[in-house]
């Protein structure tokens, strides 16, 4: 009997995980372009079926970081594996009341894939092929999420809404093979419930006003709240356990804070123009078929995002690839608001391919910029500015250590030996708890390798 190579492996691996992360993408764009048919078959308004969207976007936000977190202390395949079932189970509501109940689940299932997969990958794949199988992972996704709105369309115009809101008990297929696969352990860290409350709080209020527009009065003004005490709160709560939910070190790190404020513009964007362009067209009398096959081209565009990448972060360096994709979410945001005031459908299907675009190429970069591991463009090159990606303690070691190589070359093995031990050349490297580059928050892969922080 053979095994698979651990490329293979890996390469396997990352394909159904990105299968995985599109099924938690198509549960909203494969029901959006089903919400007109959903609500005249379950007698709702438009507006109150538009929840099982906004239901799922915050409990996606709000149980993200809670998975993980909780892969920290238990490890990967729990949380993972538990989040791809409620994915597949929430899928199965007889009625309105129930299917909004099972939305929510179905978001709280969904928010361990995109930030697990990334961590799994990261610490099974190896460092030189790290940045080749989240390529793989973030174009899968993108693939398979762009084509949510044709899936959804067809499965309507086949089944009935319910049809297309039952797409991801697909994903119920692939627990076997992912309870095999996962499996990286924690570290045994207690959990903070209280600080995974006060950041949920904070985080939910951000998400219901972004969702407002769509949901009116009512979700603006409890998100207004909630934001407003939830703020607060998160930051009295990091200073009275810095190593809490959301640790001071990623907190105070200025790399970390950059690359996640731009890389969450990214999907926020993508989920706005997945629920909107279904809707506005709606409007105009398009069917969910030739809804979901205006949006084909952003799958294609998709395919192309994996490599791209990879060639933008050898010539720009990853934080500048992660400033180019947020330019093309822009882009992409204004060409969606031209296409709806113009009544230009062929404008409207522009918008989608520049924010795939954004996510299949801003996404492996975000991974790369937190973690500092990133091939560095040309200007980098040389430029004392690289040695930001890392904590002020892991840059002031850098530093001694360059000295201590210095003069080795200089003055040879006499001169040097005595500066050796106070900076630990000869000594085993001790574990740096102002260290950032991590499997699932803040340790090690169970190889001991390192692997880039995942942002949740």
């Amino acid at each position: 009997m053979t095994t698979a190579p651990p490329a293979a492996r890996t390469g396997l691996l990352s394909v159904v995980l990105g299968l995985l992360f599109s099924l938690a993408g198509t549960s909203t764009s494969g029901v959006t372009v089903a919400l007109p048919s959903l609500a005249e078959g379950l007698g709702v308004t438009t507006a109150d079926a538009t929840w099982m969207v906004s239901g799922y976007a915050v409990a996606l936000a709000v149980a993200t970081p809670v998975h993980g977190r909780l892969a920290d202390a238990v490890g990967i395949r729990a949380p993972l594996c538990t989040g791809t079932a409620l994915l597949g189970l929430g899928a199965l509501a007889p009625n309105f009341a129930l299917l909004m109940v099972a939305r929510v689940v179905q978001g709280l299932g969904a928010a361990a894939i995109p930030v697990l997969a990334a961590a799994l990958l990261s610490a099974r794949a190896p460092e030189e092929r790290r940045g080749a199988v989240l390529g793989r992972l973030a174009g899968t996704s993108a693939v398979l999420s762009a084509l949510g709105p044709l899936l959804g369309g067809a499965l309507t115009t086949a089944g009935g809404w319910r049809a297309a809101v039952a797409l991801p008990v697909v994903g119920l297929l692939a627990l076997p093979y992912l309870w095999q696969r996962s499996v990286v352990d924690g570290d045994g860290a207690r959990p903070d419930p209280a600080g995974a409350l006060i950041v949920a709080t904070a985080v939910s209020g951000l998400v219901l006003l972004i969702q407002s527009p769509s949901a009116g009065t009512a979700a603006a003004v409890t998100g207004a709240v909630l934001l407003a005490v939830g703020v607060p709160a998160t930051a009295a709560w990091v200073r009275h356990r810095p190593d809490g939910f959301l640790p001071r070190a990623v907190v105070g790190n200025a790399t970390v804070v950059r690359s996640s404020l731009c890389a969450s513009a990214i999907p926020a964007s993508w989920f706005a123009l997945l629920l909107g362009i279904p809707l506005a067209l709606a409007e105009r009398g398009w069917t969910p078929l030739t809804t979901g096959l205006m949006l084909v081209p952003s799958a294609a565009v998709a395919l192309a995002c994996p490599a791209l990448s990879a060639r933008l972060q050898r010539r720009l360096g990853p934080t500048r690839t992660l400033l180019a994709a947020c330019a093309a979410t822009v882009a992409g945001l204004l060409a969606a608001v031209a296409g709806v005031a113009w009544h230009q459908p062929w404008v409207l299907a522009v918008a989608p391919m520049l924010v795939t675009l954004a996510f299949g190429t801003g996404q492996p970069a975000m991974i790369a910029a937190v973690g500092g591991r990133g091939t560095r463009g040309p200007a980098q090159r040389g430029d004392r500015r690289r040695d930001a990606v890392l904590p002020r303690r892991g840059r002031d070691r850098r530093r001694r250590h360059r000295r201590v190589r210095r003069r080795r070359r200089a003055g040879g093995g006499t001169g040097a030996a005595p500066g050796a031990a106070p900076v630990g050349i000869d000594r085993p490297p001790r574990r740096d708890p102002h260290d950032l580059t991590c499997t699932t928050g803040f340790g090690r892969d169970q190889a001991g390798a390192e692997a880039p922080l995942v942002l949740r």
